[in-house]
């Protein structure tokens, strides 16, 4: 492996001589461009905006724009008298756990070489010495004109280090997660660790790049003079596209995670709808139980379950007035019944009324009466 950087490790007193070298390698596929009207390259060639002259590599140098627009010329040696004791030293500054490193802050990866055999019996104390301790070392180093964060922990039997970013290079994530207040059901819950236990575990050597193979033999396919083969439409919206039920699509999911470890064809692919499979619950308090399983609408389309929910309410609610209805006319004809009963009352009261002179009348007629004695 060629090396980018050379300079030592400083561990305390102990220095280690040691070369830098990439640790990854990219396999993208790069493009050229091209006259669309007749295939010629497109090429850029670097021009000096006051001569108009194209400029060589070997005669271009760095400078500073400064914010009225002037340039200070900065060159090489400029850059390597800077008073940074990491111009040619990683600095191993301290040893902290391993979960201590934000994984947002990782950023290249190189793999340090021990250089000279004068070199070997430090480094490998340093490795044996990362490995015993199940730590890893933050370093700071400069490479490509500026200095850098890096973390130094131990690959097999090799010492490798990854370029960190420094903490205020971090962005605060304001703006990202989903704005108001989301419920989560524990069915959902259940649902989604159950995907995940389906799903399981991978083989990471097992997975590889489909979009640069398909490029590749897209490319191969033109280069003989053949016609490239066509891919299969997008996926259905209906079954790809927005998610109308959440349980509804997670069930599918499992379903179709545990049909493609057994080889199987899932069902739930075939279909344009998705079927809901209903939750067990508890028996004790079932009105209670289907008020809490009620989801919370949080906006766009009501799942199954509140639709199932509000159907139910409605055929409760026209129960209701239907007995609202029979009572209402009941309590009219009992009303009805007693204003009979009391005007039956007071015409019987009149009619007393009337007769009560009368009978008094004839009582008087009847009565003898009483003689005096002479």
């Amino acid at each position: 492996m060629r090396s980018i950087w050379n300079g030592a490790i400083s561990f305390g007193l102990v220095s280690i001589p040691i070369k830098l070298v990439n640790a990854t390698e990219s396999h993208s596929i790069s493009f050229r461009q091209i006259h669309v009207g007749d295939g010629g390259r497109v090429r850029y060639r670097k021009v000096c905006e006051l001569d108009g002259e194209e400029v060589p590599t070997a005669e271009i140098g760095k400078g500073y724009e400064e914010a009225d627009g002037s340039i200070i010329p900065i060159t090489d040696e400029d850059l390597a008298q800077l008073p940074i004791a990491t111009a040619k030293t990683i600095e191993i500054v301290s040893f902290v756990p391993a979960d201590q490193i934000d994984p947002l802050q990782m950023d290249a990866a190189y793999y340090l070489a021990a250089s000279g055999a004068t070199a070997a019996k430090p480094y490998t104390l340093l490795r044996e010495a990362l490995k015993r301790s199940r730590k890893v070392a933050i370093a700071k180093y400069a490479l490509r004109g500026r200095e850098r964060l890096g973390m130094l922990r131990v690959v097999d039997d090799v010492i490798a280090m990854h370029g960190l970013l420094w903490p205020d290079e971090i962005r605060v994530p304001e703006g990202v997660a989903p704005e108001g207040e989301v419920s989560v059901r524990e069915a959902e819950l259940d649902l989604a660790d159950a995907l995940m236990a389906t799903l399981g575990e991978v083989e990471m050597d097992s997975l590889h790049d489909d979009y640069r193979e398909a490029v590749e033999a897209m490319i191969a396919a033109k280069a003989g003079g053949g016609e490239p083969a066509v891919a299969a439409g997008p996926p259905d919206e209906g079954a790809g596209g927005q998610v109308i039920d959440l349980m509804a699509a997670l069930e599918n999911s499992v379903r179709a995670a545990k049909a493609s470890r057994e080889g199987a064809v899932p069902a739930a692919s075939e279909g344009a709808g998705a079927e809901v499979t209903p939750i067990r619950r508890k028996k004790a308090g079932a009105g209670a139980a289907a008020g809490a399983a009620a989801p919370k609408a949080v906006g766009g389309k009501k799942s199954t379950a509140s639709g199932a929910g509000a159907g139910a309410g409605a055929g409760a609610g026209a129960g209701a007035a239907k007995k609202s209805t029979a009572t209402a006319a009941g309590a009219a004809a009992a009303a009805k019944k007693k204003a009979g009963t009391a005007a039956a009352k007071k015409a019987a009261s009149a009619k007393a009324a009337e007769a009560k002179p009368a009978r008094a009348a004839a009582k008087k007629a009847v009565t003898p009466r009483k003689r005096s004695s002479a």
